[in-house]
């Protein structure tokens, strides 16, 4: 089963909030709430020793997702054709049980609706595509990417199926040194939720650090 999430190149991202714009433009989200959220990660040390990054957050889409096995109507699901999870604000009675359950706190309350909201890449664009953007600049269902992706302003963030080696985001963990290279993180996992959004930060730019 596909394995589509998101890789962000840390030593390229900015903290412009490009990326939460672009998702909250897309999806509606109202006032106050985030899907994807930008922090700041430091600053740590002391002169002229200092570091700082910044670490875009957003739904992990774990491979064994907690808020998936809790919720009691079967409103976050994942999609049958490409396995991203998901949330049916129709079945939602907004329990809230899927929020206590992420070990990451990327889900959101919609008090207005009463319902349970999260990055969903994107679906209702990318469902069908193969995840390599439309050279063109034009949207083509084909070639879809998140508007996250796509509106990044330094070209940090990737989109695509970990298991296709010729996704875009593949070819970035490919091109940062693979997996388990030291360039490679993936936040903490200690709830055995595997969550599949990588992160590539250097030691050359700064030391990954958990939040």
């Amino acid at each position: 089963m596909a394995r589509r999430t998101l890789v962000i190149d840390l030593n390229k991202c900015s903290g412009c909030d490009s990326c939460t714009v672009a998702c909250k433009y897309e999806n509606n989200v109202k006032l106050g709430s985030y899907w994807n959220r930008v922090l700041a990660v430091g600053p740590t040390g002391e002169y002229p020793n200092i570091e700082m990054y910044w670490m875009p957050m957003q739904c992990q889409q774990c491979e064994n997702s907690p808020c998936v096995k809790v919720c009691p109507t079967g409103a976050s699901y994942r999609d049958p054709e490409n396995n991203v999870v998901m949330v049916n604000k129709e079945k939602c009675i907004g329990c809230q049980y899927c929020m206590y359950a992420c070990p990451y706190g990327v889900r959101q309350f919609n008090e207005d609706e009463g319902v349970v909201e999260k990055c969903t890449l994107c679906n209702h664009l990318t469902a069908h595509s193969d995840g390599v953007e439309n050279p063109n600049d034009s949207f083509d269902p084909d070639h879809a990417v998140p508007p996250c992706v796509h509106n990044c302003c330094c070209g940090a963030r990737f989109y695509g199926d970990l298991d296709d080696p010729n996704s875009a985001a593949s070819r970035a963990i490919a091109a940062a040194g693979g997996e388990d290279s030291e360039n490679v993180h993936a936040i903490t996992d200690k709830s055995g939720a595997k969550p599949t959004c990588r992160y590539i930060l250097s030691p050359s730019i700064a030391t990954w650090k958990e939040l």
